[in-house]
């Protein structure tokens, strides 16, 4: 199957006479340790499994099934090669400062006595060549309670939660295996880390978008909790397997519109990364995150069996589509690193498909995430199935900064302005040029 046509926001059409592509066509030989950018963010599995049953994950309930042949936590002797590796490719590559996520499955179903232990030696080690990490644990908040926060308090390790607004939004998905909701869980947790001794440890709050959530009342809801950041996440989709709205007019642009406007207009009181990073790129910056922009995540994720994997999204994709063939007994970090460059040797725009590339936006939504450009046919060769999506956000973002910056009070989101970011963006206006 081959395609024959790409319109941006829309599904290619597809020629059935030919075999699709698979999403890694060969594995790249990494021996040639020699290339590629070093490491600087970890992702480590600590537990392979979750207490809930949240249906849009994407580790447990798309595309993937790696988890089910994976060790359900990470072993001691894994833990301890894992940080080996890590000391050994900070210390080749002279970082001074390094950031390991401890993630899930639910990382906290490991329990304090693992996490205590391996931040411990991963401090003790990296101490010894003279580097640091940022230890961060990205949790569902359930099992949060005092004996945790000892530990996270005592290493200085602080937490992430994930949380998609007020009660309704958040049990809508985000339930147990028996239909029960967390928000109640979430809350007591965020309690807690409001108390004395913990305040400052939220790292921040994830919120996957969900259209039937009112958009100002979720980020409302959000912002109600003061944390240092929040992150904005699209539903994980591909041209094989749409999003929950299909591939439509762009409806989780204006989702994400609205959202901006509220939180725009309430004086930017904390970090959006998804917003700040588009308010980057158009004043010329990097941006910061892996959603948009050009340039690519330093990261490598570690799997409970000591596997060396591509980023997480990539489940979305295809079974399998995350494996590397590389672990932590027999590869040092620097063959993964090496792997990536010869799998995508060049990056940035020229990663990009032709539609891509010729857009006027380009530099700022960097195409969006890779897994959302997969489609039957052509592998990553395509636009983002959130093209429109991508194309009103950053048209709009555009919009408020020039309202900000002529000095005119800025309104609430409509119609009409989003459908002229639309425009901008997709090159069939110069209005904002």
């Amino acid at each position: 199957m081959r395609v024959i046509d790409v319109v941006p926001g829309q599904a290619p059409t597809f020629d059935s006479a030919t075999a699709p592509v698979e999403p890694w066509p060969g594995r790249a030989d990494p021996d040639d340790a020699s290339v590629g950018r070093p490491f600087d963010q970890f992702v480590v599995k600590i537990h392979g499994r979750c207490n809930l049953a949240c249906d849009y994950c994407y580790v447990y309930e798309m595309r993937d099934s790696g988890w089910r042949d994976r060790p359900r936590v990470m072993a001691a002797e894994v833990a301890d090669r894992l940080i080996a590796r890590i000391v050994e490719h900070v210390d080749r590559h002279r970082l001074g400062r390094v950031r390991v996520i401890l993630h899930g499955g639910e990382p906290l179903l490991a329990g304090p006595e693992p996490i205590e232990r391996f931040a411990a030696a991963i401090r003790h080690r990296l101490a010894a060549v003279g580097a640091t990490a940022q230890l961060v644990v990205q949790s569902n908040g359930v099992l949060l309670d005092a004996a945790l926060l000892d530990v996270l308090a005592r290493y200085d390790i602080r937490v992430g939660l994930s949380l998609d607004g007020d009660r309704v939004a958040q049990d809508r998905h985000r339930r147990r295996a028996d239909g029960r909701g967390t928000h109640a869980d979430v809350a007591r947790a965020l309690a807690l880390l409001e108390l004395p001794r913990h305040r400052g440890r939220l790292e921040g709050l994830l919120c996957t978008v969900d259209l039937a959530n009112e958009p100002r009342a979720t980020c409302a809801a959000l912002l109600a909790h003061r944390p240092p950041m929040i992150d904005f996440l699209l539903p994980h989709g591909t041209w094989d397997h749409p999003p929950p709205s299909g591939c439509g007019d762009g409806p989780y642009g204006r989702w994400l519109a609205a959202a901006f406007d509220h939180w725009w207009d309430a004086g930017r009181p904390v970090r959006v990364r998804l917003f700040d990073a588009v308010l980057d790129l158009w004043a010329g910056g990097a941006g910061g995150s892996e959603a948009v922009g050009l340039a690519a995540a330093d990261a490598v994720v570690i799997e409970t069996d000591g596997t060396y994997q591509r980023t997480d999204s990539l489940r979305a994709v295809a079974d399998g589509a995350t494996a590397t063939g590389l672990d932590v007994w027999r590869h040092p970090l620097d063959a993964a690193s090496a792997l990536r460059a010869l799998e995508q040797p060049t990056g940035g725009l020229d990663a990009l498909c032709g539609i891509c590339r010729s857009c006027p936006v380009v530099r700022v939504c960097g195409g969006g995430l890779r897994a959302h450009r997969h489609g039957r046919g052509k592998g990553f060769d395509n636009p983002s199935v959130y093209c429109r999506d991508l194309a009103i956000l950053v048209g709009h973002v555009r919009f408020r900064m020039a309202e900000r910056l002529s000095g005119r009070r800025a309104s609430a989101v409509d119609g009409a302005r989003v459908g002229e970011a639309r425009e901008v963006v997709v090159g069939r206006s110069a209005a904002f040029d």
